[in-house]
């Protein structure tokens, strides 16, 4: 089910069909993250995260992705604010509100990964992680470019 979450005239929810896709494309393809990262794979992550899209207005100002099996862990991602409303803390109550997110309780672990916002995570409760070492990961930072994300057409070889 759908939250929301109002505050001086700003209004967070978790609505799917409150989501501006293009609005969310347009930063993320520019982000340090996600850079050119194709609509078509906005649009699947969109289809498979629980979405939080931050309005004024009726504009979409910022965004948040929760990628969870909603039992036992959540990987935070995609979390923007736009540069002309930021510094009002609106990026952390985003967060406030999506840890507080009713389906989202009583999970084992939630993560993320940020290259710039540690003090904003730090506010709602996220540290570094105790044991680094115990982390793995598979990165293809230029997979966007080379079209072999999930939704192109390109088939690994048949040998």
């Amino acid at each position: 089910m759908a939250e929301e979450w109002r505050r001086d005239g700003y209004l967070l929810s978790s609505d799917p069909n409150a989501v501006d896709s293009s609005v969310v494309h347009d930063f993320l393809r520019q982000s340090y993250w996600a850079r050119g990262i194709p609509l078509e794979v906005v649009q699947q992550s969109l289809a498979h995260s629980l979405n939080f899209s931050l309005r004024h207005e009726q504009r979409q100002i910022g965004f948040a992705r929760v990628i969870t099996d909603y039992a036992t862990f959540a990987y935070v991602g995609d979390v923007f604010v736009l540069p002309e409303y930021r510094g009002q803390g609106l990026a952390t109550w985003m967060m406030q509100c999506v840890l507080a997110h009713p389906d989202l309780q009583g999970l084992r672990r939630w993560c993320l990964m940020t290259r710039d916002a540690q003090p904003v995570y730090a506010r709602v409760g996220f540290q570094p992680s105790p044991t680094p070492e115990n982390w793995m990961e598979i990165r293809d930072p230029a997979v966007y470019q080379r079209g072999t994300h999930a939704n192109s057409q390109e088939k690994p070889d048949e040998r």
